[in-house]
This record gives C-alpha cells, sequence and structure tokens, in this order.
C-alpha cells in the first residue's frame, strides 16, 4: 500500500520533472540571446533534473540509492548557479554587446579597468 503510494508521487514528480527539462530544451532553442537561453538551461533545467533523482530516490526503497540522488540535487544546486554566472561574465569580457535586449550595461566601467 504504502508502496504504491510512493511510486504513484514519483511518477509524479518525475513527470513535471521532465516537463521542466522540455522546456529548458524549448528555450536553449527559442530565446533569441545568449542571456535569457543560459537563464533557461540553468533554471529549468536545474530543476527539472533535481525533481528526477527526487523521483528516483522515492522510488529506489535503498537508503544508499536515496542519498546519492539527494547529493546528486545538492550537487546541481551548487554547481549550476556558478556555472551560469561564469558563462555571463565571459560573455561580458568578450565584448559581446547583448545584441538588442540588453540596454545598459553595469558593468562596462569595470571591464575596462580589469582589462
Amino acid at each position: 500500500m504504502i508502496a504504491d503510494l510512493f511510486y504513484g508521487a514519483a511518477a509524479i514528480v518525475m513527470v513535471v520533472g521532465a516537463l521542466f527539462v522540455l522546456l529548458a530544451a524549448i528555450g536553449l532553442l527559442r530565446f533569441p540571446d545568449l542571456y535569457t537561453r543560459m537563464h533557461a538551461a540553468s533554471m529549468a533545467g536545474s530543476v527539472g533534473c533535481g525533481l528526477i533523482l527526487l523521483a528516483v530516490a522515492l522510488v529506489s526503497f535503498e537508503l544508499a540509492v536515496a542519498v546519492r540522488a539527494v547529493l546528486g540535487i545538492g550537487f546541481l544546486l551548487l554547481t549550476t548557479p556558478v556555472a551560469a554566472h561564469l558563462l555571463a561574465r565571459s560573455s561580458l569580457h568578450s565584448s559581446n554587446d547583448g545584441g538588442d535586449v540588453c540596454v545598459t550595461n553595469e558593468l562596462s566601467s569595470e571591464i575596462k579597468t580589469q582589462l
């Protein structure tokens, strides 16, 4: 009885996670510039992968697998924002103007002094 409840909850969480990953992929294809694509990949992608790992932890019924899944979620939550930040900074340093989307660049004077 309890196992069926866990299987049902894991199925719902897995579908929601897959939808987040699908939205991240669509965002990568449809968004116009680097910054919005990076936002879609980092936010929706990490939430989707975290939900899929949570579903694995719910269904495994083994402590070792659940701990690894939770550690994987923590690793995603720690590394994805750092990677997105580094991509944004390298884009700014490579003199990517941001196209028509970015109107102001508040770090332009700071970047010029660092070079």
